[in-house]
């Protein structure tokens, strides 16, 4: 699909106001400043531009104020993130006996209803990236319950009645395990498809709060006197996005002489969570929000990244795509492989999880994607963009096998 010119010269961005929503991520905000801070810096250097960074004024979301001075011309954004790792955490409590209690309801809930295998076969990537945990936790029990066994099988010949401290020892292993899951993303990943299992799809009531408050943010910079108003859905990020947005346009919250609005999406996983059975919510709010005027809406992601459905249009794959007036998304690759060099991705290819965060990085020989020209840049992402077809590798079919968009 091709987007028609806009009429008008295009307008520099002056300031913009972008609202970054993480994806399923227990760490503090500070995180994300760090990082744009850092790989800004790389970024600007390697590209020739000039980006810094400083506090933020004034209250609101956990963000920073950037000034740039990209193409000879002065920008200025502030960047906020719209956090709900508060509730990422509280559903990663679970301790270990519960972890494996989620690993079965979760691995139940894709593989009953089919969604596992519907899944495959858009992309395997993810769905390795999803069956990972289920074998790595299962690697550790076997291996804990092996060393149980021995350790009290070989007590047993010092006194029968010590025996029983070999189910302490295996249960040892399973605590150095849990505690090690910084280096082995077992109990991480489980605990993120968990979360989309458990309501098979619908929203829990902390995420539509949550949701709310997020509209009531976005709705109130585009009420304020700035160009841009980008929203950034990155990862699980990008589906509360949708909904977000799709909630704002339609309370009628966007103003018609308001600042531009646009919508960027990065590596997202929409299948894992719209192919579910109660996913009424998402899909309503995908087949919405695809068809609507008031923003401009691009998708990016990247077959180098195996923790996303890369290419994979979420609208049609989810089976809402309607069949007139779709507009959106546009749909690009960053193409890992040809603007990182040879070297650079070398170096990161085989580091998967840090490669699903590579759209917010620097990368060593830039093409058309740039994420620190998109949020911090004189030019908005609808003229960036402008005319830019999807890729013609997408995948546009409709594979899901639950496409109902009310209960």
């Amino acid at each position: 699909m091709s987007i028609a010119p806009d009429a008008t010269a295009q307008k520099q961005v002056h300031n913009r106001r972008v609202f970054y929503v993480p994806g399923f991520d227990p760490f503090h905000a500070r995180r994300y400043r760090e990082l744009y801070r850092t790989e800004g810096a790389d970024q600007a250097k390697i590209s020739g531009y000039e980006i810094t960074q400083s506090r933020k004024e004034g209250g609101g979301a956990y963000g920073w104020h950037v000034a740039a001075k990209i193409d000879d011309k002065s920008v200025t954004a502030d960047i906020d993130v719209l956090i709900w790792a508060d509730i990422v955490r509280k559903s990663m409590k679970a301790g270990i006996l519960g972890t494996y209690a989620q690993l079965a309801t979760t691995a139940w809930t894709y593989i009953s209803t089919g969604v596992l295998f519907r899944l495959t076969g858009l992309r395997k990537g993810p769905v390795i990236a999803a069956l990972y945990p289920v074998f790595m936790l299962l690697g550790q029990l076997l291996l804990a319950a092996v060393f149980a066994f021995g350790s009290g099988y070989v007590l047993s010949f010092i006194t029968p009645w010590i025996s029983g401290l070999g189910l302490l020892a295996g249960y040892a292993i399973l605590t150095w395990f849990r505690k090690k899951d910084g280096k082995f993303y077992a109990y991480y990943l489980l605990h993120d498809f968990a979360f989309c299992a458990r309501w098979r799809g619908a929203n829990p009531a902390a995420i539509e709060d949550r949701l709310a408050a997020f509209t009531d943010q976005i709705a109130e910079a585009l009420n304020s006197s700035t160009d841009e108003v980008l929203i950034v859905g990155h990862s699980s990020g990008a589906h509360l996005a949708v909904s977000a947005l799709a909630d704002l346009i339609r309370q009628g919250r966007v103003p018609k002489a308001g600042p531009r609005l646009a919508f960027l999406s990065l590596g997202h996983a929409v299948p894992m969570v719209s192919f579910l059975p109660n996913a009424h919510r998402l899909r309503a709010d995908l087949n919405y929000l695809c068809q609507r005027d008031e923003l401009f809406w691009l998708d990016v992601t990247a077959p180098g990244d195996g923790c996303c459905f890369a290419l994979c249009d979420p609208v049609s794959v989810s089976g809402v795509a309607p069949d007139e007036g779709k507009k959106w998304p546009i749909m690009i690759s960053a193409a890992f492989t040809k603007s990182l060099s040879p070297k650079r991705w070398n170096e990161l290819k085989r580091r998967y999880f840090r490669l699903h965060f590579q759209y917010l990085c620097a990368f060593d020989a830039p093409k058309d994607y740039d994420y620190f020209k998109i949020t911090a840049g004189p030019i908005a992402l609808a003229d960036r963009f402008q005319g830019r077809n999807s890729s013609k590798s997408r995948i546009d079919k409709s594979v899901s096998g639950f496409t109902g968009m009310t209960p």
